[in-house]
C-alpha cells in the first residue's frame, strides 16, 4: 500500500512538472519590437510625350455648336487611328458662354461653346511632332499640356526595386539600434509604405509647335520652350516597419 501512494505521489509529481513546463511553453510572451523607417531616392527615365488637342466651337445653336465640334473631333480621332498612338477623350463640356460689357456693366450671352479634348501619347517623340504639324493652325483646334512621363510599365519595376531598398534600409536601422543590446533585428511584423513621384511640367500656349531638335539638345531638367521637361522622373519611397528583436 505504501509503495503504491509513493508510485501514485510520483506520477502526479511529474504530472505537475509536465503541465507547468507545458504552461510555460504555451504561456504567451512579451516581444520586444524596433519600429524604424527606411527611404529610397530613385529616378525612372521619360520615356512616353503626350500633348492634349481641343477642339473649341462656339455658335448660338446649342446643336450647331456640337455639331461642329464632333464633327472636327471624329476627323482628329480618324487620323490618330492610323498612328501608332495612345488616345482616350478627357473632356467633352458644351456650356453657355458669357462675357462682362463693360460699357454696359452686363454679361452678355456669345453663344453655346462645345469643347471635346482628347489626349494622345506615343512613345516616340517624332510621332507626337508630326501629329502637331498636322493640326497646328488649323480653325477651332488647339494643342496643349505638351509634356513627357514615365510609363505605367517602366516605373513599375523600379518602383519595386526601390520599395525593397526602403526595407534594408528600415532592417539595417533596427540592427544598428539593437546592437547596443547585443542584439538583432528578426522577422518583421509590420509594414507600411508611401510612394511620392515627382514630374514637373509647364503647359504650352494653344497651337504651339516644339521641334525634335529642340527637345533633344535642351539641358536635362530644364523647360523646353516653356513647356517640355526632359529631366527624369523623381522616385521617393518611404516605409515604416516594425521588426522583433532577437
Amino acid at each position: 500500500m505504501k509503495k503504491t501512494l509513493v508510485w501514485a505521489g510520483s506520477v502526479i509529481g511529474a504530472g505537475a512538472v509536465l503541465a507547468l513546463v507545458f504552461g510555460w511553453l504555451d504561456a504567451p510572451r512579451d516581444i520586444r519590437t524596433v519600429s524604424v523607417s527606411g527611404e529610397c531616392l530613385t529616378t525612372a527615365p521619360k520615356d512616353r510625350t503626350a500633348i492634349t488637342l481641343r477642339v473649341t466651337t462656339l455658335d448660338k445653336s446649342a446643336a450647331v455648336s456640337m455639331k461642329q465640334a464632333t464633327a472636327k473631333i471624329a476627323e482628329i480621332t480618324e487620323y490618330l487611328k492610323k498612328q501608332d498612338v495612345q488616345m482616350q477623350t478627357t473632356d467633352f463640356n458644351s456650356y453657355e458662354k458669357t462675357e462682362w460689357n463693360r460699357e454696359l456693366q452686363k454679361s452678355e450671352t456669345l453663344g453655346i461653346e462645345t469643347s471635346i479634348a482628347v489626349e494622345v501619347s506615343a512613345d516616340n517623340v517624332d510621332i507626337i511632332e508630326k501629329i502637331l504639324t498636322q493640326f497646328a493652325g488649323q480653325k477651332d483646334v488647339y494643342s496643349e499640356n505638351l509634356r513627357m512621363y514615365t510609363s505605367n510599365e517602366t516605373m513599375k519595376p523600379i518602383m519595386e526595386k526601390c520599395l525593397g531598398t526602403a526595407v534594408e534600409n528600415a532592417r539595417t536601422r533596427a540592427d544598428a539600434l539593437a546592437a547596443g543590446d547585443k542584439r538583432h533585428a528578426g522577422k518583421m511584423l509590420a509594414v507600411s509604405y508611401d510612394v511620392n513621384t515627382r514630374s514637373s511640367y509647364q503647359p504650352l500656349a494653344s497651337n504651339f509647335l516644339r521641334t525634335k531638335a529642340t527637345v533633344e539638345t535642351a539641358d536635362a531638367g530644364a523647360y523646353v520652350g516653356g513647356g517640355l521637361v526632359t529631366k527624369d522622373t523623381e522616385v521617393s519611397v518611404t516605409v515604416s516597419a516594425t521588426f522583433e528583436i532577437r
